[in-house]
């Protein structure tokens, strides 16, 4: 295996669930058999049942947080194990950045999965269902600040700054199409645009979540016990942009504070990459790969075993 020091891994956030994720790692390796069963154990419901299996529940947000992370652990666990894999380095997108502290051994696996259903329940109740959206925007080096401009005046908000071609936005559903046609009359006419809405059921990273930060806080004060800041300079913050600092209060409030700001995925990978040579994408889906594509970095992708065994072959 390549010098650890040399290595960055990143984890995907809500949206990469799928079906049957993870379940190749749960059936060949028991390392991440056990971590399925900690997590089980944890929540008090069967996680791997739900990952494996056709539960509609899987994109209610309080369980697709805490079967992401799980699943997330399990895979880096079953890398660790079966081919000596060691990043130094660590970031998440959005919900991502809680397994990114979990692998830099920031914050224990158990209370984190208490922590990421906690938020989910809490995101969700925070508006009710089909008042909120967001919406993707694609365009060619987008000018966030006169992106912001063209819809200050609406209930929307930059939620993610994920490349310099694509932007997300999170506020009232019912504002969505006028920042579309805003966006159209200036980004149309000038370059490609494209305006996705995108299936969410609320607007996260928007001022509509500032409304939960008091009791997210307070769920981190008493499910987040054991937090280690020592390592969290080894780990991207959303919320900055950069690493995390070793201040344990700074670590918790960074994390309250990514609820309701705009996630600088841009400005993570960048910090990333400055001090990584290889980056690898551990996590159900791949959403994080184009993105570091577009500051020129190559960023390889575990999904699954077989990807796994392609990419570390004759490393172990």
């Amino acid at each position: 295996m390549k010098n650890s020091n040399d290595i960055a891994v990143v984890f995907p956030g809500q949206g990469a669930q799928r079906p049957g994720m993870g379940k190749d790692f749960y059936e060949q390796i028991p390392r991440c058999r056990q971590t399925y069963e900690e997590a089980a154990d944890t929540l008090g419901w069967d996680v791997s049942a739900m990952c494996f299996g056709e539960d509609e529940r899987l994109n209610l947000t309080e369980y697709t947080q805490p079967c992401i992370v799980t699943t997330e652990i399990a895979m880096l666990r079953g890398l660790a194990e079966r081919y000596g894999f060691a990043p130094k380095f660590f970031g998440g997108h959005s919900l991502g950045e809680f397994t990114a502290l979990v692998a830099a051994e920031v914050m224990p696996l158990n209370e984190t999965l208490k922590i990421v259903q906690a938020r989910g329940k809490l995101m969700q109740e925070a508006v009710p269902v089909g008042v909120g959206g967001m919406a993707a925007v694609i365009s060619t080096e987008l000018d966030v600040n006169m992106l912001r401009q063209l819809i200050f005046d609406l209930p929307v908000d930059v939620a993610n700054i994920n490349s310099a071609h694509q932007v997300v936005i999170s506020g009232k559903a019912s504002a969505l199409p006028e920042a579309e046609k805003r966006l159209a009359q200036v980004l149309a006419s000038q370059k490609s645009f494209r305006y996705v809405h995108l299936n969410v059921s609320a607007p996260f990273h928007s001022r509509f979540m500032k409304s939960i930060e008091d009791l997210f806080s307070q769920v981190l004060k008493e499910k987040g016990k054991n937090i280690k800041p020592q390592y969290a300079p080894e780990v991207t913050s959303n919320y900055t942009g950069g690493f995390h600092a070793n201040d344990e209060a700074k670590i918790r409030e960074n994390l309250v504070k990514q609820l309701s700001n705009t996630v600088h995925w841009r400005e993570n990978m960048q910090s990333l990459a400055s001090k990584a040579s290889d980056v690898y994408e551990v996590g159900p889906g791949r959403p994080l790969r184009d993105f570091f594509k577009t500051i020129g970095v190559t960023c390889q992708t575990i999904t699954g075993l077989a990807a796994a065994d392609k990419s570390f072959a004759g490393t172990n």
